[in-house]
């Protein structure tokens, strides 16, 4: 019954997306990709319709599908969990910028496991997806968990059936720390899974993780506590075992070298330090250079500042990082050197 109705809260939840864009006046900003930060931009776009009156209608439907819709310029702008190379930027005259911070979790459903108290490292997790560990009562997994009662069960991968960023900063971890998996399988929104069960977006992860008994899955932290998922924990480049937590994505990104690459394009996977949250990663925004429209470029970028200025606290309550103020300016000073209007004038 608990199963049914979490599957059913998660219907409900996709429905309300689909009504909310069904809604959505034609004046209203579009947005369209990851769905990892879906909750905080939901929450956002409430705040500030309630604030201004504009709307917002972003669709969750991954990163690869954003990135495509924003290269057809069928959206105002388009969302990924993987930035874009300069070169590809430079290809379709986007611009791009980091929006919100958070981390991914490996979530499973295990009887006799409580949430969090399973440790799992990425050399495991790897060989899991790889399909070389298939039993959860494994020497691997259970040399890691003293104490802890293994079942001598079926282990069933769960994996993004669509382009996901998501995916994309699941394999990275594990292709810096599973050579094996890097060779096989390799970083990417969307690879060649070798073994498991795909579902689309984190509501078909979550719905497949929760119906199967044994398996194993990934979803952005603020999806799992929200949905009162069973996450592990996990071992960071430090050697330290950690549970998710804001301050420990926080600690991932301290060191960040925005400036050095092009696009602010970042990857926080498998930062060092002892409090780094191993899977930690930023959401981007990509807009096209040249806006065609430019009032509904001004209204993205008025969006985006409000939510920078006002949206923090509503950010760390859904269990994602704020951008440090440092790196807001820095936001800000691309806005006003990158975005033109169709005359060449700056719309920020």
């Amino acid at each position: 019954m608990r199963i049914k109705q979490l599957i059913s809260s998660l219907v409900v939840g996709v429905s309300a997306v689909m009504a909310f864009s069904s809604a959505a006046s034609a004046a209203d900003m579009t947005g369209a990709g990851a769905t990892f930060p879906y909750p905080i931009y939901a929450k956002w776009a409430e705040q500030y319709k309630a604030s201004t009156g504009n709307g917002l209608n972003y669709q969750s439907v991954g990163s690869g599908a954003g990135i495509k819709q924003i290269k057809a310029k069928t959206v105002d702008f388009g969302a990924s969990d993987m930035p874009l190379k300069a070169e590809d930027l430079d290809a379709e005259g986007l611009m791009q910028f980091p929006a919100i911070m958070g981390g991914v979790v490996t979530i499973v459903n295990l009887d006799g496991v409580t949430p969090g108290q399973l440790k799992m490292t990425g050399q495991i997790v790897g060989d899991i997806y790889l399909g070389k560990i298939t039993k959860w009562n494994a020497p691997e997994i259970a040399a890691v968990n003293p104490g802890v009662k293994l079942p001598a069960e079926d282990i069933t991968v769960v994996h993004r059936a669509d382009g996901s960023g998501t995916s994309f900063l699941f394999t990275d971890f594990l292709s810096k720390t599973n050579a094996e998996f890097k060779t096989k399988i390799g970083s990417g929104t969307a690879v060649k899974w070798v073994v498991g069960v795909g579902g689309k977006g984190n509501e078909g992860v979550a719905a497949n993780v929760q119906r199967i008994k044994g398996s194993i899955g990934y979803v952005e932290w603020a999806y799992a506590k929200k949905n009162k998922m069973s996450h592990t924990q996990l071992k960071n480049k430090d050697g330290n075992f950690m549970q998710p937590d804001d301050e420990f994505f926080k600690a991932a990104a301290a060191n960040a070298e925005w400036t050095k690459t092009p696009g602010f394009g970042v990857v926080l996977t498998d930062q060092a330090g002892k409090n780094s949250w191993p899977i930690t990663g930023v959401s981007f925004i990509l807009m096209h250079k040249v806006q065609a429209d430019a009032a509904k470029g001004k209204e993205v970028i008025k969006f985006f500042d409000w939510a920078f200025k006002n949206g923090g606290n509503s950010a760390v309550e859904l269990d994602y990082v704020p951008l440090p103020a440092s790196v807001i300016k820095l936001v800000q000073d691309s806005w006003k050197a990158n975005l033109k209007d169709a005359s060449g004038k700056a719309i920020y």
